[in-house]
């Protein structure tokens, strides 16, 4: 009886740690693959080679923003609606607090931040029940949509442009060079747009938003103390940077896009107030 030769080939062994032999292969590119590679598959075993390669590959559901989609809490819309729940109540309780963070025309140059503390501040319980019962029925919706960081540039980018608005629509000769803004409204009004050219976007009606934000606009112009420059400057910054996040390009560079328009965004308005106060 002849036994043969025996064998010269070798153990197979993980391409990753050659020194570990293992006779498991991968179900996809068929290579041995040790324990510590191992990744289970639907059928089989795949290596981590072949599971990062398929991430690579696999598209991942956006919105029509370009946002990740998410079912998460809308921790933005409620951190935004308790900053002003705790400005106001810090208001009612500290002396000055109110002085130390409102805008108004003569003061922005020398303290710029007021642009947007002025944001968090209300001129009453209803001024701000009013706006954060809006941002609540709104904000979830376009967090969502949008993703965190394009729904949190929205709300801040608007709100600068209402203030900037104030800016532009006073003179200082007129009586509203050294009065006070307050309140949530034009970044309000700047999520309202984005609503509307959201339901455009997804081919819904979009009639109904329009018509309240037409409401809206026009009680600024019937009942006193109401800015309609803020909300007209908001209206106008939230569609341009909502337009952007919905009918930019798509593909890998639509983040980039976005981001670079945000920026661009941000830019123009400070531009705009600081040639308003060189004119002065």
């Amino acid at each position: 009886m002849s036994w043969g030769e025996p064998s010269a080939e070798s153990p197979p062994v993980c391409p990753r740690h050659p020194d570990v032999v293992s006779y498991v292969r991968c179900q996809r590119c068929g290579r041995p693959v040790c324990p510590a590679c191992q990744r289970p598959a639907p059928v089989g075993i795949q290596c981590v080679d072949c599971v990062a390669e398929s991430a690579r590959r696999t598209r991942t559901a956006t919105t029509v923003a370009g946002a990740r989609l998410s079912d998460g809490r809308p921790v933005l819309t409620q951190v935004l609606i308790g900053l002003s729940v705790v400005a106001y109540a810090a208001q009612m309780l500290v002396p000055g607090f109110t002085n130390q963070f409102i805008f108004a025309p003569s003061i922005g140059w020398i303290e710029p931040w007021r642009f947007l503390t002025t944001t968090f501040l209300h001129g009453g319980i209803m001024h701000l029940a009013f706006n954060m019962y809006a941002l609540y029925l709104v904000g979830p919706t376009l967090e969502r949509v949008m993703g965190r960081w394009r729904f949190l540039s929205l709300y801040l980018l608007a709100a600068f442009g209402g203030s900037v608005a104030v800016l532009l629509f006073s003179s200082p000769a007129g009586p509203m060079w050294n009065v006070g803004t307050v309140g949530a409204s034009g970044a309000v009004f700047g999520l309202f747009a984005a609503l509307g050219l959201t339901l455009r976007r997804i081919r819904q009606n979009h009639t109904q938003i329009a018509v309240l934000i037409a409401i809206n606009f026009a009680l600024g112009f019937v009942i006193a103390n109401v800015s309609w420059q803020a909300h007209l400057g908001g209206l106008l910054v939230g569609a341009a940077l909502a337009a952007a996040y919905l009918f930019g390009p798509r593909g890998r560079s639509r983040p980039t896009v976005a981001l670079a328009i945000t920026v661009g965004m941000g830019l123009l308005l400070v531009a705009a107030a600081a040639l308003r106060y060189a004119g002065i």
